[in-house]
C-alpha cells in the first residue's frame, strides 16, 4: 500500500511536469539504412506462431476427489468455465451442447434440461441442438419428455425430415403403432418429398394395412409414382386395380405428355395377365403418338414381345422399314458419307433379295469422289470390295464380281494413284476361280500401269506358292529395276537363290546389291551378306567382306563384330586375329570425333581380355582405358547472345600424346587434393602429431 502511494505521487508530479511543459522526444537518426541481411517476412512470422501453437503442453495433474466438499467445488469450477465460455460467445451452440453433456454425465437431467432450454432461446433453428435435446431425453428413458421434444421440433422446423423420421421410429420402437400412424399423418399433411411417403408406406405394409397406405400420386405425380403405385396394387393380387390405375395415368398425361416408360410397364403388366392382345394394341397406340427418337425403348420391348409371342417376320419389316427410312435421309442430305452407305447396305444384306441389295451397291458406288486424291478414295474404294465379295459369296455370281472387280479397277486413276489390295483381291479371285491366266495378266497389268512394292511383293508370293521359281526371278528382276534401294528384295532374292541351291546367283545378287548408289537399310544388307558368307563357311570371303565395309565406314559395331567373328571362327589363331582386329581398330579410331564409340570398343576389348587374356594383356588394356572428367563449356542461342554454361563428361585416353598434359595436370590436381584432405585430418587429430613426432 505504501508503495501505491509513493508511485501515485511520483505519477502525480510527472504529470504536472508534463502538463508545464510537454517534451517531445528526440528520434533518433539511422546512420546506415540498408537493409538488413537476415530479412523476417510476415510469412516467417506466421508459421513461427502456428508451430508453437502445436507445441504439447504438459497435461495437467490428475485430481483425485475425495469428499463432497471437493466435488462441489470442481462442480463449480466448471460450471463457472462452461458460462464464461457461453457468456464470452452466445452463439456457438457446440459450447451450450458440451456443457448440457457434462451436466448429464453427473446425472443432473434437470439442469441439461435448463441448458438445453437456454440453448433453444439463443437459436431454435439449430437442428444439432434438438437432436441431441431428444436424445439426451430417450437415453434416460424420458418418453414424455422425449414426445413433448419432438413435438416442438416438428412444429417449429417441420421441414426437417430428421424430425419426423426419428419421431416414428421412437414410436414405432416403443410399439405405439398408432401414435407413429398419427405422427406421419401429420408429416404428409406437409406433402413432404417421395422418400417420405415410401417410408409411411413401408410402415404400413409393415402391419398388414394394405388399405391404408397413402396415395403419393395425388402429391407427386410423376410417372415413376404411377408405375409404382401400380405395381403395389399388382403385388397384393389387385389386378383390376392396378389396371385402373394405368389408365388413370394414362388419361392424366393426355397425348402432350406421353412417356414411354408409363406404356412399357403397362405392356408388361398386360403381358403378365395373358392379356396378348391388349398388349399389342398398347405398343401401337404409344408409337403412332411418341416421336420415333423418344421411343427406342418401347419399340425394343415391342420387338421383344412380338419374337416371343407374335408374327416374327412381320416385326421384322417394321424394324427393317424403320432402320431403313433412316438411311435413306442420311445419305440424301450427303451421298458421300460412305459410312451411313455401309450401315445402310449391312442392313439390307441382312433381310432383303439379291436385286435389292445390288441396287442400293449401285446407287453407292455411283457416289464416285469429286476430288482425285487418294485419302478421298480410301473409303470409298470399300463399297467397291465390299460389292465383289458379296457377288461372290453370298449371290454366288462369279460372272458378275468380275465385271464389278474390272469395273473397278477401270474406275480407278492409276496414273495418280492405285490400290494394290484391288489387283491382288482380283487376282485371288481369279485363282479361286482356276483361271490363272486371268490372275497373271491382271497383276501384270497392275505392274505395268502402276508398279508398287505391295503389288510386287504379292505377285511373287502367289508364284512361289505356284512353285514357278523362274517367274519368281523374273519378278524380282523386274522389282530390282523399279526399286534398286530396296534392301529388302534383294535380300529375299538371295534367300531364294540360297534355298533352290544356287549359291554363286546368291553371292552375285549379294555384290550387285552392295553395289547399289543408294540404299535404304545398307547395314541390314551387309549383315545378311556376311551371315550369308558365315553359313557357308568361306571365312576369308567373310573377312573380306569386314574390310571392304569398314573402307566404307569405320563404325564402332563393326570393328567388334568383325573382332567376335574372328572369335568365332574356331581356329588357333582366332585369339591372336581377334586381338589384332581390336588393335586396328584402336589405331583407326584415335581421331574419332565420337568418343563413346571408342570407350564402347574399349570395353568390348577388356571383355574379351578378361576371359582369354593374360595378365600381360589385361594390365596392358587397363592402361588404354581413358578418364572420365568433367567439362563445362559455353552455349550459344540462336541469335548469338549467351546461354550459359553446360556442363558435359569427357574422356581422355592416356595414348593420346596431346592429351598428356591434360593427364599430369590432372594428377597433379589430384595430389594435391590428397595432401589438403591430409592436413586437414592432421588439424583435427593434434595428439597424433604429437605421438609421431615423439616416436
Amino acid at each position: 500500500r505504501g508503495d501505491g502511494a509513493g508511485l501515485a505521487r511520483r505519477g502525480g508530479k510527472m504529470a504536472s511536469t508534463a502538463a508545464g511543459k510537454q517534451r517531445i522526444p528526440k528520434v533518433a537518426k539511422v546512420k546506415n539504412k540498408a537493409p538488413a541481411e537476415v530479412q523476417i517476412t510476415a510469412e516467417q512470422l506466421l508459421r513461427e506462431a502456428k508451430e508453437r501453437e502445436l507445441e504439447l503442453l504438459p497435461p495437467p495433474p490428475q485430481q483425485k476427489i475425495t469428499d463432497v466438499e471437493e466435488l462441489n467445488d470442481y462442480k463449480l469450477r466448471k460450471r463457472k468455465t462452461f458460462e464464461d465460455n457461453i457468456r464470452k460467445n452466445r452463439t456457438v451452440i457446440s459450447n451450450w451442447i458440451k456443457y448440457a453433456q457434462w451436466e448429464e454425465s453427473l446425472k443432473e437431467i434437470q439442469r441439461a434440461r435448463s441448458i438445453y432450454e437456454r440453448a433453444l432461446d439463443v437459436d431454435y433453428r439449430n437442428v444439432t441442438l434438438w437432436l441431441k435435446y431428444a436424445e439426451m431425453e430417450m437415453k434416460n428413458r424420458q418418453v414424455n419428455h422425449a414426445r413433448n421434444i419432438w413435438d416442438r421440433a416438428i412444429t417449429t422446423l417441420p421441414r426437417v425430415n430428421q424430425f419426423w423420421y426419428k419421431y416414428t421410429y421412437m414410436e414405432e420402437m416403443l410399439g405405439n403403432v398408432a401414435g407413429s400412424r398419427q405422427v406421419f399423418e401429420r408429416w404428409m399433411e406437409w406433402q413432404p418429398e417421395e422418400q417420405a411417403w415410401h417410408s409411411y408406406i413401408n410402415f404400413e405394409l409393415r402391419y398388414k394395412e394394405v388399405d391404408r397406405a397413402p396415395l403419393l400420386v395425388i402429391v407427386h405425380p410423376d410417372v415413376k409414382n404411377w408405375i409404382k403405385y401400380a405395381r403395389f396394387e399388382e403385388k397384393h393380387s389387385y389386378f383390376a386395380h392396378a389396371r385402373k390405375v394405368y389408365e388413370r395415368a394414362v388419361e392424366f398425361f393426355g397425348e402432350e405428355h406421353m412417356d414411354e416408360h408409363l406404356y412399357v410397364a403397362f405392356a408388361k403388366f398386360e403381358e403378365n395377365q395373358k392379356e396378348f392382345e391388349r398388349v399389342r394394341v398398347i405398343y401401337k397406340y404409344a408409337l403412332d403418338r411418341i416421336p420415333k427418337q423418344e421411343a427406342q425403348n418401347l419399340f425394343k420391348n415391342y420387338t421383344i414381345f412380338e419374337k416371343k409371342f407374335g408374327d416374327r417376320r412381320g416385326i421384322e419389316d417394321i424394324i427393317v422399314s424403320k432402320r431403313r427410312f433412316q438411311y435413306e435421309e442420311e445419305v440424301k442430305a450427303n451421298p458421300h458419307n460412305y459410312d451411313a452407305w455401309f450401315d445402310y447396305l449391312r442392313l439390307v444384306e441382312s433381310d432383303a433379295d439379291a436385286e435389292t441389295v445390288r441396287e442400293v451397291y449401285e446407287r453407292a458406288i455411283a457416289n464416285v469422289p469429286p476430288i482425285q486424291e487418294k485419302r478421298h478414295w480410301k473409303r470409298y474404294i470399300y463399297l467397291w470390295i465390299n460389292y465383289a465379295l458379296y457377288e461372290e459369296l453370298e449371290a454366288k455370281a462369279s460372272k458378275r464380281t468380275r465385271q464389278v472387280y474390272q469395273a473397278c479397277i477401270e474406275l480407278i486413276p492409276h496414273k495418280k494413284f492405285t490400290f494394290a489390295k484391288i489387283w491382288l483381291l482380283y487376282a485371288q479371285f481369279e485363282i479361286r476361280q482356276k483361271s490363272l491366266p486371268l490372275a497373271r495378266r491382271a497383276l501384270g497389268a497392275s505392274i505395268g500401269k502402276c508398279p508398287k512394292n505391295k503389288l510386287f511383293k504379292g505377285y511373287i508370293e502367289l508364284e512361289l506358292q505356284l512353285r514357278e521359281f523362274d517367274r519368281c526371278r523374273k519378278l524380282y528382276e523386274k522389282f530390282l529395276e523399279f526399286a534398286p534401294e530396296n534392301c529388302t528384295s534383294w535380300i529375299k532374292f538371295a534367300e531364294l537363290e540360297t534355298i533352290l541351291g544356287d549359291i554363286d546367283r546368291a553371292r552375285a545378287i549379294y555384290e550387285l546389291a552392295i553395289g547399289q548408289p543408294r540404299l535404304d537399310m545398307p547395314e541390314v544388307l551387309w549383315k545378311s551378306y556376311i551371315d550369308f558368307e558365315i553359313e557357308q563357311e568361306e571365312y576369308e570371303k567373310t573377312r573380306n567382306l569386314y574390310r571392304r565395309l569398314l573402307q566404307r565406314t569405320q563404325h564402332v559395331k563393326v570393328w567388334i563384330s568383325f573382332a567376335q567373328f574372328e572369335l568365332s571362327a574356331g581356329r588357333e589363331e582366332s585369339l591372336s586375329r581377334c586381338r589384332q582386329i581390336y588393335e586396328e581398330a584402336n589405331k583407326a579410331m584415335r581421331n574419332c570425333e565420337e568418343k563413346e564409340e571408342r570407350v564402347m570398343l574399349l570395353e568390348s576389348w577388356r571383355n574379351f581380355e578378361e576371359e582369354f587374356g593374360t595378365d600381360t594383356t589385361k594390365e596392358r588394356i587397363d592402361k588404354l582405358m581413358p578418364e572420365k572428367i568433367k567439362k563445362r563449356r559455353k552455349l550459344q542461342a540462336e541469335d548469338g547472345s549467351d546461354a550459359g554454361w553446360e556442363e558435359y563428361y569427357d574422356y581422355i585416353f592416356p595414348e593420346d600424346t596431346a592429351n598428356q598434359p591434360n593427364l599430369k595436370l590432372l594428377a597433379m590436381a589430384k595430389l594435391w587434393k590428397k595432401q589438403q584432405q591430409e592436413s586437414e585430418a592432421a588439424e583435427m587429430d593434434p595428439d597424433k602429431d604429437i605421438d609421431e613426432s615423439q616416436s
